[in-house]
């Protein structure tokens, strides 16, 4: 989620001033995505200035509230679905391309370092989503689970990358299946 729509999507209701707007996004998004408060000054500023929201400076604060053309935007942006190529940028993909540019031997030591950093944050989000079931919010409980799918799918990932960097130092031709 960008925090610019993230903002918008806390305005749908009512107008809100911007330390508002802080707390109410990082209690949607269960206290994982801290706001720093000029962040979203500059980001409510931009959104006025592309006519997104309005903004009320009668009283105390500030109070931003959502224009017509922001709610067309921001139901451009849930309808909005994710796109397959090329993939979305991600460090750990980008860590391992990176890395068999080097070699395989330094390709499966950067693999086999991810996947020790990430079995361990897999364990801690577990451990967490086992400790957060039924005490905490809805939102935390939800990124809780992201996490853990996250690192499951980022793990199966590394394994993929270690088979096919075998086989290639095998002299093989990787093959064009999906699994290793």
């Amino acid at each position: 989620m960008a925090v610019r729509e993230g903002l918008m999507a806390l305005l749908v209701d009512e107008p809100r001033h911007g330390y508002q707007l802080k707390t109410a996004f990082e209690a949607a998004t269960g206290g994982v995505w801290r706001l720093n408060v000029g962040q979203v000054y500059s980001t409510l500023d931009r959104l006025h200035r592309d006519g997104l929201v309005a903004v009320d400076d009668t009283g105390e604060q500030k109070r931003y509230a959502l224009t017509d053309s922001g709610r067309d935007a921001l139901g451009a942006w849930w309808r909005a679905t994710p796109a397959d190529d090329p993939p979305p940028r991600d460090e750990l993909q980008l860590k391992v391309l990176l890395a068999v540019e080097q070699g395989p031997e330094h390709a499966l030591d950067v693999i086999t370092r991810q996947r020790t950093a990430l079995t361990r944050a897999l364990q801690r989000h577990r451990r967490a989503q086992r400790e957060a079931a039924g005490d905490a919010s809805l939102s935390a409980q939800l990124v809780t689970d992201a996490l853990v799918v996250r690192a499951e799918a980022d793990l199966r990932w590394l394994d993929l990358c270690e088979s096919r960097i075998l086989r290639a130092r095998q002299g093989r031709a990787p093959s064009n299946g999906g699994s290793p």
